[in-house]
């Protein structure tokens, strides 16, 4: 083919949209059956072994070619310096690269204003194109790009890792980018790739040309092992052709293929298996939300287009930080996010907590809870069951809660042993357990969702308490009639108070200062006395202070604190700075010995101030304390003499409290016709909340189709048989778990409260048909 026809050929497959028109295209041209002129990627027959073991899902996959982009984006500036990216002039991190290049402060986009982004965003675009149901994505930046004659070391390579010893660029080993091939159109998972170099870093030895090639997936037949992709190249060389310019970018009123660019790469995945119908909907909405998420401190800002609907303008992606931060009034509640920092293996993670108001998280996140970011880009994730963990009792904001906590700092091997190398999950093990740890102390205790959990609490059921009375009567009556039932309830039928009441009155709003004025021990905490800590237990203290919540974390001239003792870094730690109050959290040094007196010394110091606040204090190390199932039981306090109160005794259950919900209030509950019972852990010792509605259409069916039975009477054999049911299912799981060796709260597939709802919908049809019918039966002399 000469030039023309090559340019032809690439014109066509850059604005063709399915798999079908793919495929003719090359037919037509020859070169779909030709055997001759496909080579295998990366010179390997095997490489479905590495393409096909990369990340796990669409959405996570295509985070990574965005990724790729950013990184084009970076190397193209620093060689268009004349800096060799390798070379000791290179930046030294990411964050350095993008305020060298980008006047971006801190590795955060927020410290750049909207119209900065958007005009930075110009260099990236995600382009949707093609059907409503079946959408093609095109990638296009303004970066380096690359010559026909690098595709072979670049675009089609894996495992050499090209990038690994650049250290301002997130990619290391030229394989995440290939997780989208697996993704693209069903039969031949199909994707187009067209390149330049960029005429200021070219070498003078490159071709000044466009490079082209098409990648599939041959199938595996005969005596083929597994799938094998490959990629266009007749006589074995990528097709290139010269021309000045090319349209692959939509213009401002979203018409596809109008906007022309010089040089850079353009990417193509047709007709992509999107995981879901939302995310197949225009891309400016929910697509972008999700990626987001899965890049919440992104490096670079990108364009995101539809051109399928038309109706949404192109919309700048630029983070879930920076969404967050800009919609941070209508949506998060007061005093909210709060940061802090934690210590694992001597190495720091930053974290934010977010506490949504109602209903408000789920444009931002679903499923996720904790998300763990490097360099901008969520590597793994806890589910927000993560915060009905009975040890750490957030129950009642599980759906209001997002945390981020920020990996970046810490060394390469500790992210191996945290990550899966396709950065789209947790790879388990001690270290993660050690986080997770970590993390439930944190949010247990975090004063504001404290209080934020309690006010919930109270919004939903104060007005409802009278109901629990009459409930512990009847079930008193109905648990003392049945032995299996009296032996959940061993120590008799009690109700306890639903709310922690210290403290429930209106707080003056805290108001906290850039630099604090001070920042000392609480009165709780005197410096000369020292405060008993068993060996294998964590301790706290607490500071007081005027400092806004983000004094530790915010992007502009952030606090430091230190920790040290006789003069040596403390490294098992972790800090939260809530409305005026410094919590500071630290492990027993391991050199310790029970006995020992261990004194301490924090400094805090900024920008403002040429000293540091320094407070000291002082612990005497105890012997160990006994850890109950899961190492998460209450502390037990030491006793002299043997009374037998000390004793291990059966675990029973308190009597729950239970909430009538009505169809006005399904909304707040994410009920349904068809739902029957949420169970809801009300945190430290308020017990269980069970609310079951009263509405479900099976139990409106029996009122309205039963006339010789008293609807009320209905009502209550519904209303306390799903509660016994709830109880059961609790002491069901708690036990079979105990049985196991395994803590009740670790189940992060699915939660017991979620089973518990799934159980009670489906069992609500025939709970009371079957009361009826065995309350006839009859057995035969």
């Amino acid at each position: 083919m000469n030039n023309e026809e090559i340019k032809k050929l690439a014109l066509a497959l850059i604005q063709a949209e399915t798999e079908k028109t793919v495929v003719e295209i090359l037919s037509k041209s020859g070169l779909w059956s030709d055997k001759k002129v496909w080579k295998e990627v990366d010179e390997s027959s095997g490489n479905w072994s590495t393409i096909g073991n990369q990340q796990s899902a669409p959405d996570t996959a295509l985070v990574e070619k965005i990724i790729n982009s950013v990184d084009a984006m970076l190397m193209k500036e620093c060689l268009s310096r004349g800096i060799e990216p390798t070379s000791q002039e290179a930046p030294k991190s990411i964050a350095e690269a993008q305020k060298e290049y980008f006047g971006i402060y801190d590795g955060k986009l927020s410290s750049i204003d909207a119209s900065a982004r958007s005009n930075l965003a110009e260099n990236i675009f995600l382009v949707a194109s093609g059907s409503k149901a079946s959408p093609s994505y095109s990638l296009v930046d303004l970066g380096e790009g690359q010559s026909p004659e690098r595709f072979l070391d670049t675009f089609l390579s894996l495992n050499r890792g090209n990038k690994s010893k650049i250290q301002f660029v997130q990619g290391k080993f030229g394989m995440g980018g290939t997780g989208v091939f697996r993704f693209g159109s069903p039969e031949h998972n199909l994707q187009l790739i067209v390149s330049r170099r960029n005429r200021e870093i070219k070498n003078k030895t490159e071709k000044d040309l466009w490079g082209m090639t098409i990648i599939r997936r041959i199938p595996p037949t005969g005596q083929m092992r597994s799938s094998v992709f490959t990629y266009l190249a007749p006589a074995g060389e990528i097709l290139s052709f010269t021309s000045k310019t090319l349209p692959l970018l939509p213009n401002d009123d979203l018409d596809a293929y109008k906007k022309s660019i010089e040089h850079g790469t353009f990417i193509k995945i047709y007709d992509y298996q999107m995981s879901t119908g939302r995310l197949r909907s225009d891309a400016t909405r929910h697509l972008h939300n999700r990626l987001s998420l899965l890049m919440p401190e992104i490096a670079l800002p990108i364009k995101v287009a539809d051109t399928r609907f038309r109706k949404s303008p192109i919309k700048t992606l630029s983070g879930l930080s920076v969404r967050l931060d800009e919609d941070k009034r209508e949506n998060l509640e007061d005093g909210f996010p709060g940061s802090g920092e934690m210590t694992v293996q001597g190495q720091r993670m930053d974290y934010s907590i977010y506490a949504f108001k109602v209903g408000k998280r789920e444009t931002y996140a679903t499923e996720e809870g904790i998300i763990f970011i490097v360099n901008g880009q969520t590597h793994g994730s806890l589910p927000r069951y993560f915060f009905e963990r009975k040890v750490v009792g957030m129950n009642y904001l599980s759906d209001s809660i997002l945390v981020i906590v920020d990996c970046s700092r810490i060394d390469r091997r500790m992210q191996e042993d945290l990550f899966m190398n396709s950065r789209d999950r947790l790879g388990g093990g001690p270290l993660q357990s050690e986080i997770e740890r970590k993390m439930e102390d944190i949010i247990k205790n975090h004063p504001g969702l404290r209080e934020l959990r309690e006010k919930r609490k109270r919004e939903l059921v104060e007005h409802k308490l009278q109901d629990s009375k009459p409930l512990a009567d009847v079930l008193e009556n109905i648990i003392k009639k049945s032995p299996s039932l009296s032996s959940l309830f061993m120590q008799g039928v009690r109700i306890k108070n639903p709310f922690k009441l210290t403290g429930a009155g209106e707080q003056e709003k805290f108001k906290g200062k850039t630099f604090p004025s001070y920042f000392k021990l609480s009165k709780q905490h005197p410096s000369k006395e020292p405060k008993h800590c068993p060996i294998n237990r964590r301790f706290r203290i607490q500071y007081e202070t005027d400092a806004e919540n983000d004094y530790f974390k915010r992007d502009k001239d952030p606090g430091e604190l230190t920790l040290e003792i006789d003069e040596s870094p403390i490294e098992d730690y972790s800090l939260n700075l809530w409305n005026g109050l410094a919590t500071l959290t630290i492990g027993i040094p391991q050199q310790s010995e029970i006995g020992n007196k261990l004194c301490f010394r924090t400094g805090v110091i900024d920008i403002s101030r040429i000293d540091s606040f320094s407070s000291e204090f002082c612990i005497e190390v105890d012997k160990p304390q006994q850890e109950t199932n899961g190492g998460h039981g209450k502390r037990k306090k030491p006793s002299g003499k043997d009374t037998g109160k000390d004793r291990e005794k059966p675990i029973y259950l308190d009597i729950p409290h239970a909430y009538e919900v009505r169809r006005n209030e399904w909304e707040k509950h994410k009920f349904d016709e068809k739902s029957a019972l949420k169970v809801v852990d009300g945190g430290e010792e308020a017990g269980y909340d069970f609310y079951i509605n009263m509405d479900n259409v099976y139990l409106q069916m029996e009122i309205k189709e039963n006339s010789k039975i008293e609807p009320k009477l209905l009502e209550a054999r519904f209303k306390y048989g799903m509660v016994l049911l709830g109880i059961s299912l609790l002491d069901f799981d708690n036990k079979s778990k105990k049985l196991k060796g395994e803590a009740p709260e670790k189940n992060n597939d699915v939660s017991i409260y979620e089973k518990i709802a799934m159980f009670s919908r489906a069992i609500s049809p025939t709970l009371l048909p079957m009361i009826v019918s065995l309350s006839d039966l009859e057995v035969e002399p």
